[in-house]
């Protein structure tokens, strides 16, 4: 049994519109970091199916989904290390009060 492209369609989107709100509106830097994982994996989704739709037989969808993790991964690895920086020297994770990085 094949699950149909729509249905793959509106889980992306749903994911995808989670992500957005929750960047939007967080202004925890750890719950903005897991929102952009949210979009990336909205992307992923839209990538393999669309890629089992047009051509099972390839697995092009596949192989940028993994390209899209492994930069998820090293985003998410230098995000978290930046959070814990500025968390050493304000002690907080606010997004509001981040002005450690500006000139």
């Amino acid at each position: 049994m094949e699950i149909q492209l729509q249905y793959v369609l509106l889980l992306a989107a749903a994911l995808f519109c989670i992500g957005i709100y929750g960047l939007i509106t967080s202004r925890n830097a750890v719950r903005v970091l897991m929102s952009i994982e949210l979009l990336l994996n909205a992307v992923n989704l839209n990538l393999m199916g669309f890629s089992n739709f047009l051509d099972p037989a390839e697995i092009k969808g596949q192989v940028f989904a993994i390209f899209v993790i492994t930069v998820a991964a090293a985003e998410a690895a230098v995000g978290l290390a930046i959070i814990l920086a500025i968390y050493r020297n304000r002690n907080t994770i606010d997004m509001e009060q981040f002005n450690l990085l500006k000139w």
